[in-house]
């Protein structure tokens, strides 16, 4: 049976390995990408809604259909304003999570982050914690959270400091084992196809899936 899915965040390092994934699989016959501007690409697949994230209300009809696969984010560099910062990784996310619900979607996939924890005192910790709380009140069926490591991939604008630390993973990923696994680096490109392979399950309920994990379901 051909799906239909929903997609916030198509751009980013996780968004874009995911889209392209999803338009390539003959599970999903539609996949409407959610943003604020187009993403150039053109697919018989794909359908783009541009959207002010803020008035999200405005287009709950087009939060329809199987999944809804959040890949949202920013960093302090992009979003210096912390109400923006928060609006961006907690507000949209909780609200198409909400939207979902309303709209009778079965599943909805969140991507966060290792360390994630409403009581952390790092800024961007208790932001994902916050949200992974939220978006578990929201009333889907079923609720999938990625908690990727450092992430790598090709990214389009240059961060000198995560070619550094691609570097360093290298040597230091084969020596996490066991409980420490879950610090290893994760690929983009696992995250997105992980993502992929549990939103073709039917599963209900709520799962929480740290790095290692990530690299299993990939």
């Amino acid at each position: 049976m051909a799906l239909k899915a929903v997609l916030a965040g198509a751009t980013g390092l996780i968004g874009s390995e995911l889209l392209n994934t999803l338009l390539n699989e003959a599970t999903y016959n539609q996949v409407t990408v959610i943003a604020r501007s187009s993403t150039g690409m053109v697919h018989p697949k794909l359908k783009e809604v541009i959207v002010d994230f803020d008035e999200l209300n405005k287009h709950a009809k087009e939060i329809t259909g199987h999944a809804v696969f959040c890949c949202l984010g920013t960093t302090r560099k992009k979003t210096p304003d912390m109400g923006v910062y928060r609006k961006i990784d907690h507000d949209y996310p909780v609200k198409l999570a909400e939207l979902a619900a309303k709209n009778g979607m079965d599943q909805y996939h969140l991507v966060s982050s290792m360390g994630a924890n409403s009581q952390a005192s790092s800024y961007y910790l208790r932001f994902k914690g916050e949200t992974e709380e939220d978006v578990k009140k929201a009333g889907v069926k079923g609720v999938f959270i990625y908690r990727p490591g450092f992430l790598i991939g090709d990214r389009k604008e240059r961060r000198p400091m995560e070619k550094l630390l691609k570097v360093i993973s290298v040597i230091v990923d084969p020596l996490l084992f066991g409980s420490l696994k879950k610090y290893r680096s994760t690929q983009a490109k696992d995250v997105a196809r992980a993502m992929f392979n549990q939103s073709i399950k039917n599963n209900e309920g709520i799962f929480v899936y740290p790095s290692d994990k990530i690299k299993e379901l990939a």
